[in-house]
């Protein structure tokens, strides 16, 4: 039953009282039961306790703490006025409150989804434990906005905190005060508290050395290449640190420019192909184009020393090359996603310095280059979150643990992706539904430290690229030398990369910029396929004002998925039409590789060998039979001595198959190519 959903026998306390003997009996014996599962739960836990709890500075919350709440206080000690305001306001909050209780007018009004059982507008004793709760909430974060001395970066780290206790002292986290786990329990004869401590054990053994691995979803019913990730390909290309795969074609010509697609390596790529319905991947190779997708490995011994700059050149350069290799095209365009559309805008800058034109026309997912104000990641960012982080990185050899991400994540929405499950899990004891988006959330992949350090001292804090100050390659490199076609996109609500600063990224680049915004979030704003009619999209043609509010402000709202108007776009830049280009098979596997399947839990395995994730060996592939030669005619006797045979054009081995452990030196390619007009749309 979904919490909110109100049962047959009517309210909580009527559920209570029609409660007959045969019901109590079987209450009190599933209460023993839960009291020996509660057992087993503190013996678990105790059990793991040394090896797992004695690090608990390794949660999120203790990496981006700081100091910021202990300046909060010595703003209060400083400024007494300040507490006694507050204080007042609660005080009178309180008065308006039992006013409210007396009169029988004490519902909140706020629309807010933990609070959508019946009881907490209908039971006294539930309203005003949702009004106090509120009241509480206001005062609390009132201390935080009046801490005026506290510089932007503290107050940013003290209100995030703040918050965070906000959210995990709810009346509805706790099972005493909440309706829908009592009435769960009374419904059930107590085999919900039952089910939920037997799950909370199950998490905990699953996270291992103590820690609770809440499950959001199960898993089980999933598998990469098979139900997920399905659309038909090759990989045409591997090195150490990338699989290049090409997707087969779906129509008899394609456009001549292919499309190459640099993912998000905190993630795995396949949320562009999560299901055939939703699959961006399928929609594009419908369109018309040769679709290439970069693979990220997770880091693991063979990776785990490899910087920035490696993975921008066997990473990025590597991929371009590959992929004009592999479609015999000269020129690409390309897609950036999050993170991968900050380490392609560095490339840019590389190439427009170099003039290499390889790339016509770049689209950018939710993506930061300009990282003033970058959103709540900046929490763990400052100088203490960052010292902690490297002592993670230094404790695990070199590498930023996919673990220790996906819970950072997922404490940037603990509404939402951490107490929900609490809730619906270990107090109504609710099995979690397979879904395939949280299972894709939950195939975390590791981050070489020194990428990750540098992403974080670098980007988010000096804001290097964005002011033209980052070196690649020795060189230092400016996103205004950038002056292929661009469209920027990012979500209204996107929590991770927030619109605003996706929009100051957008004013960097020194060529013509189109910015489209979506409606909702960080992956459903982007992944929001045509047929699913969901959301909205602005859209705005003229230039680029001086900042996102003023843009939305003349922006048109259009309905659906912005994907439509996106290829209007690009579909000049993509080219001519031309035969379908069917992927080589070069015995490296069919889509979606083999990078794609190395689950946190089996690098590992590997890693405690101090052994690289295991990749299958190449297969060799047959050279193509020769045609049968046709029969020799005689040759005409009077120009025999004088023609000459053209040699026949080098073709490429099949019986090769294209691997790399290391890519070449980036070499930059001189532009014959007019830069296009510094113009803003």
């Amino acid at each position: 039953m979904a919490q909110g959903d109100k049962s047959e026998t009517g309210s909580l306390a009527s559920l209570i009282s029609s409660q007959d003997p045969q019901k109590v009996q079987a209450l009190t014996r599933n209460m023993s039961a839960a009291l020996v599962e509660s057992q087993k739960l503190l013996t678990s836990m105790m059990g793991n306790q040394p090896d797992g709890m004695a690090q608990p500075r390794d949660h999120p919350l203790a990496i981006g703490s700081g100091n910021a709440l202990a300046r909060v206080g010595q703003s209060v000690a400083a400024h007494p006025e300040r507490l006694m305001s507050a204080n007042l306001g609660l005080l009178q909050g309180y008065m308006s409150l039992w006013q409210d209780m007396v009169s029988g007018s004490a519902a909140s009004e706020g629309r807010d989804r933990r609070f959508s059982d019946p009881e907490w507008s209908e039971n006294p004793a539930f309203q005003f434990m949702r009004r106090s709760y509120e009241l509480n909430t206001s005062w609390l974060m009132s201390l935080v906005e009046q801490a005026d001395e506290l510089g932007e970066r503290d107050k940013r780290k003290a209100k995030f905190l703040t918050q965070q206790t906000i959210d995990a002292f709810a009346p509805t986290n706790f099972f005493a005060t909440n309706p829908a786990a009592l009435r769960a329990m009374i419904e059930s004869g107590g085999t919900s508290v039952v089910e939920g401590l037997k799950q909370a054990r199950e998490d905990l053994t699953r996270g291992g050395k103590g820690k609770l691995a809440i499950s959001q979803t199960d898993e089980t019913p999933f598998k990469v290449g098979e139900n997920v990730a399905t659309a038909p390909g090759k990989v045409v290309f591997r090195n150490n640190l990338i699989e290049l795969i090409q997707y087969s074609p779906t129509t008899e010509t394609v456009h001549a420019v292919p499309l190459l697609i640099f993912p998000p390596w905190i993630n795995k790529f396949y949320i562009l192909d999560l299901r055939e319905e939703n699959s961006m991947i399928r929609w594009l190779v419908n369109k018309g184009l040769t679709v290439l997708v970069v693979s990220w490995r997770s880091a693991d011994v063979a990776t785990k020393d490899y910087t920035w700059e490696d993975y921008a050149r066997e990473g990025t350069l590597t991929a371009v090359e590959q992929a004009l290799e592999a479609t015999g095209a000269k020129e690409i365009n390309t897609i950036g996603y999050c993170i991968g559309g900050t380490l392609l805008s560095g490339v840019l800058a590389h190439m427009a310095k170099n003039g290499d034109d390889r790339i016509r026309s770049a689209t950018f997912f939710a993506s930061q280059s300009d990282f003033q104000d970058a959103g709540d990641l900046m929490v763990f960012t400052d100088a203490d979150a960052v010292s902690e982080i490297t002592r993670i990185i230094d404790d695990n050899d070199g590498i930023m643990p996919g673990e220790i991400m996906g819970e950072t994540f997922n404490w940037m929405r603990p509404v939402d992706l951490v107490w929900r499950y609490v809730v619906d899990n270990y107090m109504m004891g609710k099995k979690p539904k397979p879904f395939d988006l949280l299972y894709w959330n939950a195939d975390q992949t590791n981050i070489p430290g020194k990428v990750h350090l540098a992403y974080l001292k670098e980007l988010y804090g000096h804001n290097a690229l964005s002011r033209g100050e980052f070196k690649l390659f020795g060189e230092t490199v400016s996103l205004n030398d950038v002056t292929i076609p661009i469209t920027v996109q990012a979500s209204r609500d996107d929590h991770i990369c927030p619109y605003d600063s996706v929009y100051r990224t957008a004013q960097t680049y020194g060529g013509p910029v189109r910015f489209v915004l979506s409606g909702s979030g960080h992956i459903a704003g982007v992944v929001n396929h045509p047929d699913a009619n969901k959301y909205q999209h602005w859209l705005n043609d003229g230039e680029l004002p001086g900042d996102a509010h003023a843009w939305l402000d003349g922006a048109e709202e259009l309905p659906g998925s912005w994907w439509p108007s996106w290829w209007i776009w690009l579909q000049p830049l993509s080219g001519r039409k031309v035969k379908a280009r069917e992927p080589e098979d070069c015995g490296l596997g069919d889509a979606p590789g083999h990078y794609v399947t190395a689950r946190m839990k089996d690098i590992a395995e590997y890693t405690a060998r101090g052994e690289p994730f295991a990749v299958p060996a190449p297969k060799p592939v047959a050279e193509p039979k020769p045609a049968p030669k046709p029969k020799a005619k005689p040759a005409p006797k009077a120009k025999a001595a004088a023609e000459t045979v053209a040699k026949p054009k080098a073709t490429k081995s099949a019986a090769k198959p294209k691997t790399a452990s290391k890519a070449k030196k980036p070499v930059a390619k001189k532009s014959t190519k007019k830069p296009a007009a510094k113009k803003k749309t």
